[in-house]
């Protein structure tokens, strides 16, 4: 049998051009990317976003409220969060921070619930521990960060020994007086800055 080395050359070349267009139209990027809990490392934007340009202007009203605008700024490699009343340091907290696995999400946020004595539901198993003793968030939450169906936040714990260690499901654990203390001067709204 005669082998034609041009055929067979042009045959290859054809079912390489075809696999490589195949793959080229099945790997596309998604409009949204895919993420879990334990790689976000920015909180996902509602699909309906719209983003414009807006001029701003001050006015002497603006540049005051900035003075006196509360904003909470993490350190995760430090481990600690601080309260700012707006450029001024007011208050330094230790934290407990996400475990590897389960990071902590950097970017910025805003406070988005404040709950006194909240009720925890787990992560993974889903069971629900009402306020008291026992409950993992102690008796104060402020969350800042939701997937939809996870929340995370600060909170306080029922063992405050923990704190300043990566030990929790990406919230940020603080010793109960602090988070109480916390809570009393923060607002719905606040800006979180969480840096890596």
């Amino acid at each position: 049998m005669v082998q034609n080395g041009a055929i067979a050359n042009s045959i290859a070349f054809v079912c390489f051009s075809s696999a490589a267009l195949l793959v080229a139209l099945q790997v596309r990027p998604l409009s949204r990317p895919v993420r879990s809990i334990s790689t976000l490392s920015t909180p996902i934007a509602p699909e309906t976003t719209v983003r414009s340009k807006v001029l701003l202007t001050t006015n002497p009203s603006t540049s005051e409220a900035t003075k006196t605008t509360p904003k909470l700024v993490v350190d995760l490699s430090d481990r600690t969060v601080s309260f700012y009343q707006g450029n001024r340091l007011e208050r330094q907290y230790p934290i407990a921070v996400g475990q590897p696995g389960w990071e902590t999400p950097t970017g910025t946020f805003t406070v988005l619930d404040k709950i006194a004595y909240p009720t925890w539901q787990h992560p993974i198993t889903g069971a629900r521990i009402p306020p008291g003793r026992d409950n993992p968030l102690g008796d104060r939450w402020i969350g800042f960060w939701t997937d939809g169906t996870h929340q995370i936040g600060f909170h306080g714990t029922p063992d405050e020994s923990l704190v300043g260690q990566a030990v929790s499901h990406g919230c940020l654990r603080m010793r109960n007086a602090h988070i109480r203390e916390l809570f009393d001067r923060i607002e719905i709204g606040t800006l979180t800055l969480v840096k890596p």
